[in-house]
């Protein structure tokens, strides 16, 4: 066994992992990257498919990252928030104020304008920031008790304020004692909705499913039920056109501005959960054309909707250094500004706070992102990774797949014509991707689905070898 993997044995405690499991064999050790490749202790390369857990964008080693951090670095690699600003932290904030407005024209039953950025680690943190000022703006404005509405299957990260917000039992019910209670909506999970009408195709459930949009009808009267109490929802919770930790849940076009303007309608904040959609993610070309324009870099401006909170983290460095922010609004903030006496700061914060390096690691990831090249590349890899994941439909055992942008989720099943799932005993996902590692190809499973989201420099020769990577393995797994 390697002595790094000897080492990791004996000393590391893994996330998400089951330990007498990971202590059977010996693991991956990781020694290097460069672009789409990493390449592990003995030599051996593999094609990145789930860019390091959702947070590379550019490629690993990109040389304008490199060299962002190398002079900052030459400055002051971290000096503390609480009572000082620094030159980077500042700049960041601005760029990602003018990202996060891209509306020239008032929304008519969107929010304010985002207007200013509390910083924090990563997407957690973001998630507990957002809460925690939506709470308390709530508790100020009358509402004692507030409370928060987030939908079915939701995961919105690992600390207790933002497990509280999550919906999946693996995550939730063990900590059910630490934690507030909040309400769910239905997912509009079309492949597995109960109200859809529609028998298996070999397609996206999402286009040709057959319902009355039922999903939506369940968040009108979680609101109307919540305005009869008397008691407002604090806000309203989304991951915005796909829900990552829930299996790749893909939003039909639509759903997403509907479900904000019924919020709107009940006057609830919006809290947009970006953690994973962030920064071109959410892609390149129209979800109605296959035509390239000027991306937006978030996904909850595709349907024109514009939060009040708009958490951020993952790919902000593009993958370098952990980092995080939450934008919110001028009127947020103005509810927490008084007199020293009136206490009323926001009392929250973590040392590494507005931290240089990975404020000058995110400038740089925003450079690459508003060039044509980034722009062009990401195009051609969403195209691409349509293009390549048609050519899994013909396996019985791919009951969906879905994708967005550059994100994709494909559901294996039993049999695609019954959508019987696997027993999670057989470990369907996790067996698929230990069988990809070895054809020189690393994702990581969500239960029976398994995860396609490579950095935007994968070529298209890679994104070719990855599909046929995932083909093979399901089809060995029979």
């Amino acid at each position: 066994m390697d002595s790094f993997a000897r080492l990791d044995h004996r000393f590391v405690w893994h996330p998400f992992t089951q330990m007498k499991d990971w202590l059977k064999r010996e693991p991956i050790v990781i020694a290097e990257g460069h672009g789409a490749v990493l390449k592990d202790t003995r030599g051996r390369k593999y094609l990145d498919a789930n860019s390091s857990i959702w947070t590379n964008l550019h490629g690993h080693n990109h040389p304008h990252l490199n060299r962002a951090i190398g002079l900052q670095l030459r400055k002051i690699a971290h000096s503390s928030a609480l009572g000082l600003a620094n030159e980077p932290a500042a700049l960041l904030a601005s760029r990602l104020i003018k990202a996060a407005n891209p509306f020239t024209h008032a929304k008519p039953k969107g929010g304010a304008p985002l207007a200013k950025v509390f910083f924090s680690d990563d997407g957690s943190t973001a998630m507990e920031v957002a809460l925690k000022l939506a709470y308390e703006v709530a508790r100020r404005e009358g509402n004692p008790r507030p409370r928060f509405l987030s939908v079915d299957r939701a995961y919105h990260g690992d600390t207790v304020g933002a497990v509280s917000l999550g919906h999946i039992d693996l995550f939730y019910k063990a900590y059910s004692g630490l934690l507030f209670p909040t309400d769910k909506v239905p997912a509009p999970y079309c492949y597995r909705c109960p109200y859809n009408r529609a028998k298996p195709e070999r397609a996206d459930a999402r286009t040709y499913r057959k319902c009355d949009e039922e999903c939506l009808d369940g968040l009108e009267r979680a609101f109307s039920r919540q305005r009869k109490q008397g008691k407002p929802y604090a806000a309203f919770v989304f991951e915005p056109l796909m829900q990552g930790a829930a299996g790749m849940i893909a939003q039909p076009e639509g759903w997403l501005r509907k479900a904000t303007t019924i919020a709107r309608s009940f006057a609830a904040p919006l809290i947009a959960d970006e953690v994973m959609t962030g920064f071109g993610r959410s892609g390149c070309g129209s979800r109605a054309t296959k035509a390239i324009r000027s991306p937006h870099l978030f996904a909850c401006h595709q349907e024109e909707v514009r939060p009040d909170y708009l958490a951020l983290a993952k790919g902000m460095t593009g993958g370098y250094l952990p980092m995080a922010a939450t934008l919110t609004t001028q009127k947020v903030f103005n509810a927490f500004l008084g007199e020293h006496s009136e206490f009323k700061t926001f009392f929250h914060g973590h040392s590494y706070t507005a931290n240089q390096l990975g404020a000058a690691a995110s400038l740089a990831s925003l450079d690459l992102l508003q060039t044509p090249a980034s722009i062009r590349s990401r195009f051609d890899l969403e195209r691409t990774l349509e293009t390549e994941l048609q050519s899994l439909w013909t396996l019985p055992e791919v009951g969906d797949i879905r994708r967005v942008g550059l994100m994709a989720g494909v559901e294996l099943v039993k049999n695609w014509r019954t959508r019987a799932p696997f027993d999670p005993l057989e470990r369907a996902g996790a067996r698929v991707c230990e069988t990809m590692a070895k054809l020189g190809v690393l994702t990581r499973p969500i239960g029976n689905v398994i995860v396609i989201m490579p950095p935007y420099c994968t070529t298209r020769d890679q994104v070719a070898k990855i599909i046929a990577a995932l083909r093979k393995a399901i089809t060995a797994f029979k």
